[in-house]
């Protein structure tokens, strides 16, 4: 089997891959809804990939794994990796999981860090009936994961929240504030975070999407103040996002500071990159995205190095889209013991769900997803619906 061509085109606000091959197999992967400019990154790589074998997929990474880079740029290498085991378990008529080493779980724990609505404003009673509202969604979630600091608007809503330049209308995804916060900007952050968990209680866990940009300082007294609410983690305090740099040897200063479980890694490219952090025991829990730290098997191997670091591990997610959760499901149901959730992701438009085959009509359920058991990643798009949403220029995209 030969690669004959590779596509992208940007459906909704997702790049989609297509990998073409002369048996008639084709494979699919798909980008975050953030990073609809991506498209031109991902055909970059169609002189490399055509004539290569789709199911040698490790000899096929080989050749451009080294061409990608931090959150955005591992964001091509990456689909690209999902496209080609696509096509590999189509290929030998299995689930892509199978051939990552098979599966060690029936079902798949999932968090929520996307299905959520506006928030009204940022005080904590904003923050309370936010988490009101996910608690009464009909998944069920075990966990909810609720941005603050850095990660929300109250760095611009609350009056004197830090000492640091503050970006206004920066005009893309993920641009960073950073700076020392103030002690109304503390207070009002624990205020916040009592409120949310007077109406969780322990029914469901709290997870807080805290930066990047903070302080040394500031993130170690923040980690103790909220010891006593028993988080399930702060995430990305010191860099994370789009922080092309991890920066380990603060994480640790930070980890060994608090009883509270320190996370990062969303924007991380390949497991080189984590190794130091896992090594050191930096952090307690890391997050890699299989959408940027260069695929699925690039995930499992920092998992199991994770593993016997007594390191767990949380996959992020949330804008990889309908066909990235096909990814997400098919490796996290081969991921050792330290496994705690994926977050799950959502698409950047609800017609989506119109456009993808092979979901159940509830995906989750008790904050449990089933496996997916059509050969690849399980799923695929309605070409003839897909059409509608098509720009002219990606007219062939389907044929």
């Amino acid at each position: 089997m030969k690669i004959t061509d590779l596509r992208c085109a940007v459906i909704g606000k997702h790049p989609i891959v297509r990998i073409v091959t002369d048996e008639g197999l084709y494979g699919l992967g798909e980008v975050e809804f953030t990073k609809s400019y991506l498209k031109p990154f991902v055909l970059h790589f169609r002189e490399a990939l055509v004539g290569e074998d789709p199911t040698d997929v490790e000899r096929v990474m080989l050749k451009i794994r080294q061409r990608g880079s931090f959150k955005p740029y591992g964001a091509a290498v990456s689909a690209i990796e999902h496209a080609l085991w696509d096509i590999a378990g189509k290929a030998a008529g299995v689930p892509a999981y199978k051939l990552l080493g098979g599966k060690v779980r029936d079902k798949v724990r999932v968090y929520n860090g996307s299905v959520r609505q506006k928030r009204t404003g940022d005080r904590p009673e904003d923050y309370a009936a936010d988490v009101k509202w996910m608690m009464e969604q009909p998944q069920n979630f075990f966990m909810i994961k609720q941005g603050i600091s850095f990660h929300s608007n109250m760095k611009d809503t609350i009056e004197g929240f830090h000492y640091g330049v503050t970006q206004k209308k920066a005009g893309y995804h993920g641009a960073m504030d950073q700076g020392m916060i103030s002690e109304r900007g503390f207070n009002h952050m624990i205020d916040c975070v009592t409120a949310m968990k007077e109406v969780l209680g322990d029914k469901v866990s709290l997870a807080l999407d805290c930066g990047p940009g903070w302080m040394l300082p500031d993130a170690i007294k923040f980690a103790r103040a909220v010891e006593k609410y028993n988080l399930m983690w702060l995430e990305d305090m010191l860099t994370g996002d789009y922080v092309p740099w991890v920066n380990p040897q603060a994480y640790r200063e930070l980890t060994t500071s608090t009883s509270t479980p320190i996370h990062t890694g969303e924007q991380i490219y390949l497991r080189h990159n984590f190794k130091e952090l896992i090594e050191t025991q930096a952090v307690r829990v890391i997050g890699p995205d299989p959408a940027d730290v260069g695929g699925i098997a690039e995930l499992k191997w920092v998992a199991e190095h994770a593993y016997m670091h007594s390191i767990l591990m949380a996959p992020h997610g949330t804008a990889n889209g309908l066909l990235g959760l096909g990814a997400l499901i098919n490796v996290c149901a081969t991921l050792p013991a330290n496994y705690i959730a994926f977050e799950y992701p959502t698409a950047s438009d609800p017609w989506w769900e119109d456009l993808v085959i092979g979901l159940p009509p509830q995906i989750v359920k008790d904050s449990m997803v089933d496996l997916l058991e059509a050969p690849g990643l399980g799923l695929d798009i309605d070409a003839e619906a897909a059409r509608r949403y098509l720009r002219e220029e990606d007219a062939g995209f389907f044929d």
